[in-house]
Parts: structure tokens; C-alpha cells; sequence
């Protein structure tokens, strides 16, 4: 086990001692010390008990009570080893955070004392209070009853005395409330759908997994500074503020070295997300100040999105040893860059074969092809519902920025996948196939020469085939990462599902397999060509020819959401099982509901700042410029005292034309949210906040940041842009 030592951290604002893990072994000999593990269970459970459980995982089986009681005892007793004396269901509702709710390993032993112990059924699910969370209407505020239930191939871990065991979130009646259930079903979805596919190229193929590596952004600011600054504390972004003379202009901080507070930081967090084998791997400064990145190795999406929500929670807990409050918001700070979530996404075989990687014959490189081709097909398809799956308050300010990808999903591919498929759907047949027993010959030059990296990066592309993978690049940086994974494996397994069928149908036709499938893919090809660009994202001219070529191209967050419900979307949730129409409607209730909130939120927060902040602090400085023309004409001459004067009465009358618009523009704010609570559609409020309150709310900070440039340093309450974000 790690010893605990203190250390002194210093903040910017004054020294102190915090207990830290500084662990003398290597990484590898204290990775995953605190999750049941495999090797947990090999050591902890009887041999049936674990060939069992391992099934389980694995297969799909059913797990029985006799099993589930052994496992929940040996979770207990490991759990206390370990200290722990509580244990939780640590599950995902639909509020983009994770929820717990801690029971002691406390029972009566029936003679006036207790007894330590954890049954099977307190394992397999249990039953909180489900009123106060997100449903969308798919039951009555009155129904309280909600189930989770454990998911056991996300392996429980412990945080401080808690065992945390992963579970999936259900309303009474069976709905998913959550976003873990339906990521399963979608991850099933594509196992069985990529399986099918697989076996045109390799009979021995049982399970194909899809693999997610997040890379998360994040920015962290002094703990003083950020609880001095009540727009950041309540809604995560500076609602007001004028650039910095200095930000990332100078491209400094990018692959800078890292701060030493900083770095101290990111120890103490890499020792504790490997304990909970979260296999963190890169660390480095982003391109603004104060900005920073973490990524782990690739996991099993499920798991992969588990420890993404696992760390988010650490790095805010962490941060504030140090002095620090991280922020996620993907767009904290004006004028520089915000942060995302890279989702790289990928598929593999059991047989240890990438999907979409080349392979060393024409065969594999058939396969690789096959897979890219379907997956393009699925993005156009579904191009409106992957955006809609990456959409929010949030990410709003950061997609299109010239920093991440605009609101538009296209797909970059670089050049030679390009011209191979470019060749594919042009050639003649006759030019690509030979007979099935010699198998297939692809005459477009020698696809095994493609290299993993074959690709540049595309900044601007929202999914970039990069080498063995794609780079979902528009996932917010605070989001879970299931919303979107959810949505692109379900898209993925339909497309495959189709693919199957048509080959299928071919063949039964009389062609052979590899015509079969190269007819097949040549047709996706040109179906699916409008998702395709290699060029700039950013440029307006891709704006109108992404338009000409049919693909998605709203902007605003509360009708991109109808995506969720085109028939497309409900035909191919509801064919792939992963989630039904009735299911889709109550989610997309919450994402509208939620918009709202957020909007709301933040006009309270800028209201309450405006009129209680800035304008009696503009007030207070105008009247002292006031007081200044008096003496100076009390002081000279009538002529000379005038022409002194002048600066004097031109910031007084700015100031004046400045706090007059935000008055006016806060009084018809206010009355503006009035009108719009009145509606009764989720849908319709939110339009309404998107349309009316979200420009008042950049027009108010507009004239805030001119004051902020006129008023005496001395008399503003707020920290500045030039105090917040470099680090001291």
C-alpha cells in the first residue's frame, strides 16, 4: 500500500499542508489497487464462482442468486480490507454528473448488536428515490420509484470508505433514466451488427468491441480568484469580461512547460485515477493559458466512458488540495480557446484485429475498406443526430470558433483513403475482382503501403479518420461521453445490419461474396459522398456548399434536438433496440428543459451582477469624474478649466450611455423570461431563450466590457481576465 506524507502546496495566495499519495513504487505495481478487478475476484471468489461471473461478463450470462451472494461477500470483504464501510450504486442520470447514495455494511445480528454484511440482492439492485431526477415526463413527479442495477462488466472501486459498484438507472416502469443502459444496448448492437460483417472475412470472429480513448481539456483557475468571481462559481463561464492584453496570441503556452503548481497538480491526480485503473497516459498545456490536457490509453467504450465520469469528478476534488478549481465549461473565457472532448472511437475483433485499420492483404484491406465505407454511410445518414448527440448550452459557444469544428458534421479522411475511394467508386467491376477462390485483387495500387498515420489532422473536421480510428471531434468537454457514443454505435449497427442484408441479398443472387460486397460498397460510396471533406470547415464557402449538399446545418441548440425524433432517427433506435420513440420524446424533454435552465441561470447571474456590481461601481467612478469637473472649475480659469475638462465629460458621458443601455436591456430581459416561463412547451421555451435571451445576454456584456476599460482599476470588484488566467 501508498503512505500518505504531507507536502506544502502553495496557491497564490498563501501556503499549506495537504495529505497527498506519493507512492514510492512504480505505477504499474499500484494500478487499479483500489477496483475489484479480475484479479481481485480470481483471488477473493471460489474457482465456480468465478468462472461464473466471468461468463457473465464476457457472454452475457445469466447471473443466478447463489453466485451473486458469493460475489457480494467477497466484494465486502475486500471493501473492508481495503476500509471501506459504505457502499454505493454509482449510476449516470440524465444530468451529465453521476449520483450516489451511501448505505452502511450494517445489519441487525437479532441480539441487540450488528453485523457487517452485504447480500446478493443488495449488490444486484437497489432502490432510490427517483422523483427529483431528470425524466421527461416519462412517469409522474408523485412516482418515485426508480431501480438501478449493477453492471458487472464495469468493476466496482472504492472512493475513500465508499464501494462504489457501477449500475444502470430504470424508472418502474422500465425506461431507461440514464445514459449507461441505452450506451449498453448500443454497444450490444454494434457486437452483433459488426459480428455479422466480420464473418465475410473471418469465420472465427465471436465478439467485436467498440473501444473509445477521451481526451479531456480542461482550465484551471486560483481557488481565491474563482469564489471571487460569482458568474464563474454559479454557471462555470465569465458571463462578462474584456480580453487580456496578452492571451494566446503568442502560441506560448501550447506544448509549454508545465507550471510547477500545475504539475504538482497532476501528479497527486494521475496517482489517484490509476488506483482506480484509469490508465492516464498524456499530460500537457493546452493552447490558452491556464488550459491543460489529460488522455488515457483506449479502453472498452463502457468502461472507457465510466472512468471519464470517475475522473471528472477526481479533478475537481484534487484540484482544490492545490488551491485550484478546475473548470470544464467548454467555453470558460472569451476571446480564447475553449475546451473539448476528443472521442477517438474504434472497433475490434477478439481475434485482436482493428476494424479500421489496413491490413497486409487484399482481403484485410477488403475489410478495412468495408468498415470506413459503413461508417461514412451511417455519419451521412445520421450526420443531424450525431450533432444533435454533442449539442448543449455549452458547447454552443465553442463549436464553430475557430477552435473546435463548426456545427456542421462532415468527415475528413485524408488522401489516400480518399483515393481509394475514389477509385473504388469509379472503376469498372472488372477492374476489382477476380474469381472468390482466388480471392479478392484491389488494382488501386498497393492498399498494405497505407500506413496507421496515413492522415494529417483535420482541426476542423467534427469526425477525422485518423490512421486505425475516428476522432469524434465535437464532444464538449464537460459532457458524458455516452450521449454521443450511444448514438454513433447505434448508427453504425443499422448501417451494418443493412450492408449485411444487401450482400446477403446479392449473393443469393448468384454472385460471389467479394462482388457482392464491392457492388455494395461502391453504392454507399456515392450515397454517402456529401459527408466527405478534406478542406477548411471554418471557411464560409463549406458553410453554403455543406447546405447545397443536403447535410444539417442549424445552429440553433433547441432545433437541432429535433433530430432526435426525425423518423430516420426513431426507425433505427428502435430497429437496433437501443432505445423506443416514447423513450427518445421524455430525453429529448430534459435536453430542451435543461437548455432552459441553463439560459435562465446565467441571465439571473448576469442580471444580479449588472445591477448590483457594475453599474454602482460605474456609478460610483462617474460621480467622482463629476466631482473632478467642478473643482477644476472652481480651481482655473473658465477657459482653461473647460479644456481640462473635456476627457473628464467624455468618460462621463460614456459611462452615462453605457449603465443607461444596461438598465434598459436588464428591466426588458427580465420581463422577456417572464413571457417565455408562460409557455407550457419545453420545445417552444427554449426556442424562445435561444432566440431572445441568449443576443441580450452578449449585448449586456458588450457594454460591461466597455466599462470595465474606463473604470478605475481600483474601484472594480471583479477579477480580470489579466488576473484569472495566468497562473501565479
Amino acid at each position: 500500500m501508498s503512505k500518505l506524507r504531507f507536502r506544502v502546496v502553495e496557491t497564490a495566495f498563501k501556503k499549506k499542508a495537504v495529505e497527498v499519495a506519493l507512492p514510492s513504487e512504480r505505477p504499474s505495481e499500484y494500478f487499479a489497487s483500489k477496483v475489484f478487478n479480475r484479479s481481485k475476484m480470481y483471488k477473493y471468489l471460489p474457482e465456480k464462482a468465478y468462472a461464473k461471473i466471468v461468463d457473465v461478463i464476457d457472454n452475457g450470462a445469466t447471473l443466478d442468486r447463489t453466485t451473486a451472494d458469493t460475489v457480494a461477500e467477497a466484494l465486502r470483504k475486500w471493501a473492508s480490507e481495503m476500509g471501506a464501510t459504505h457502499y454505493t450504486h454509482w449510476f449516470h442520470p440524465l444530468t451529465d454528473a453521476t449520483a450516489e447514495k451511501h448505505d452502511a455494511f450494517v445489519e441487525h445480528d437479532g441480539k441487540g448488536g450488528m453485523i457487517e454484511e452485504f447480500s446478493g440482492k443488495l449488490l444486484v439492485q437497489q432502490e432510490p428515490d427517483a422523483s427529483s431526477f431528470p425524466n421527461g415526463g416519462i412517469r409522474n413527479t408523485f412516482e418515485a420509484r426508480g431501480y438501478t442495477a449493477w453492471d458487472p462488466s464495469s468493476p466496482a472501486f472504492i472512493i475513500g470508505d465508499t464501494l462504489c459498484i457501477p449500475t444502470i438507472f430504470i424508472s418502474y416502469t422500465g425506461e431507461p433514466l440514464d445514459y449507461k443502459a441505452p450506451l449498453i444496448k448500443a454497444l450490444e448492437a454494434i457486437n452483433k451488427a459488426a459480428v455479422d460483417v466480420c464473418h465475410y472475412f473471418n469465420k472465427d470472429v465471436k465478439k467485436v468491441y467498440s473501444y473509445l480513448g477521451w481526451e479531456q481539456e480542461y482550465f484551471l483557475i486560483d481557488e481565491g480568484l474563482y469564489a471571487a468571481r460569482p458568474d464563474l462559481l454559479l454557471t462555470g463561464r465569465t458571463l462578462m469580461g474584456h480580453e487580456s492584453s496578452k492571451n494566446q496570441q503568442l502560441e506560448d503556452h501550447y506544448f509549454g512547460a508545465i507550471p510547477t503548481r500545475v504539475l504538482e497538480f497532476m501528479k497527486d491526480l494521475e496517482i489517484e485515477a490509476l488506483k482506480l485503473g484509469i490508465p492516464l497516459k498524456t499530460r500537457h498545456n493546452e493552447v490558452a493559458p491556464n488550459q491543460f490536457e489529460l488522455a488515457p490509453i483506449f479502453e472498452e467504450c463502457n468502461l472507457a466512458n465510466d472512468h471519464n465520469l470517475l475522473l471528472m469528478a477526481l479533478m475537481r476534488k484534487i484540484s482544490r488540495r492545490h488551491g485550484f478549481r478546475v473548470l470544464l465549461h467548454e467555453k470558460p473565457f472569451k476571446g480564447v480557446n475553449g475546451s473539448g472532448k476528443h472521442n477517438n472511437w474504434s472497433l475490434g475483433t477478439d481475434t485482436g484485429v482493428l476494424l479500421m485499420a489496413p491490413g497486409k492483404t487484399p482481403e484485410e484491406n477488403l475489410r478495412f475498406i468495408t468498415f470506413v465505407v459503413n461508417v461514412l454511410k451511417a455519419v451521412h445518414k445520421h450526420n443531424a443526430l450525431l450533432k444533435a448527440s454533442i449539442s448543449s448550452a455549452t458547447n454552443a459557444h465553442r463549436l464553430g470558433a475557430n477552435e473546435a469544428p463548426p456545427a456542421i458534421i462532415s468527415s475528413f479522411l485524408g488522401s489516400q483513403v480518399s483515393a481509394i475511394l475514389e477509385k473504388l467508386e469509379n472503376s469498372s467491376l472488372e477492374d476489382l475482382t477476380i474469381s472468390a477462390k482466388q480471392g479478392v485483387k484491389l488494382n488501386i495500387g498497393r492498399i498494405p503501403e497505407i500506413l496507421v498515420d496515413n492522415t494529417d489532422r483535420n482541426r476542423t473536421s467534427a469526425f477525422a479518420f485518423t490512421g486505425n480510428r475516428f476522432e469524434f471531434r465535437a464532444v464538449g468537454s464537460q459532457a458524458n461521453c455516452a450521449s454521443a457514443m450511444l448514438a454513433l454505435n447505434a448508427a453504425v449497427a443499422e448501417q451494418l445490419q443493412e450492408f449485411k442484408t444487401e450482400v446477403d441479398a446479392k449473393i443469393a443472387e448468384g454472385k460471389d461474396k467479394y462482388t457482392a460486397i464491392l457492388e455494395t460498397l461502391r453504392k454507399d460510396i456515392k450515397e454517402s459522398k456529401a459527408i466527405h471533406f478534406d478542406g477548411n470547415g471554418y471557411c464560409d464557402e463549406w458553410k453554403a456548399e455543406a447546405r447545397r449538399r443536403g447535410l444539417d446545418c442549424e445552429t440553433s441548440v433547441p432545433v437541432i434536438f429535433d433530430a432526435y425524433l426525425k423518423e430516420s432517427t426513431v426507425k433505427m433506435f428502435e430497429a437496433t433496440g437501443v432505445m423506443t420513440e416514447k423513450e427518445l420524446e421524455a430525453r429529448n424533454e430534459v435536453k430542451w428543459e435543461t437548455y432552459t435552465k441553463k439560459i435562465q441561470i446565467e441571465a439571473r447571474v448576469l442580471g444580479d451582477l449588472a445591477m448590483n456590481h457594475i453599474v454602482p461601481v460605474a456609478t460610483k467612478y462617474q460621480s467622482s469624474l463629476i466631482d473632478n469637473v467642478y473643482k477644476m472649475r472652481d480651481l482655473f480659469p473658465t477657459e482653461k478649466a473647460k479644456n481640462l475638462s473635456v476627457k473628464n465629460l467624455e468618460l462621463i458621458e460614456d459611462i452615462a450611455g453605457h449603465t443607461i443601455f444596461i438598465k434598459e436591456k436588464v428591466d426588458e430581459m427580465v420581463n422577456t423570461r417572464k413571457q417565455l416561463n408562460r409557455i407550457e412547451s419545453e420545445r417552444e421555451k427554449a426556442i424562445g431563450y435561444h432566440d431572445k435571451i441568449t443576443p441580450m445576454l452578449e449585448e449586456i456584456r458588450y457594454h460591461i466590457d466597455k466599462l470595465e476599460l474606463i473604470v478605475d482599476n481600483e474601484l472594480w470588484t471583479l477579477p480580470k481576465y489579466r488576473e484569472l488566467l495566468f497562473i501565479r
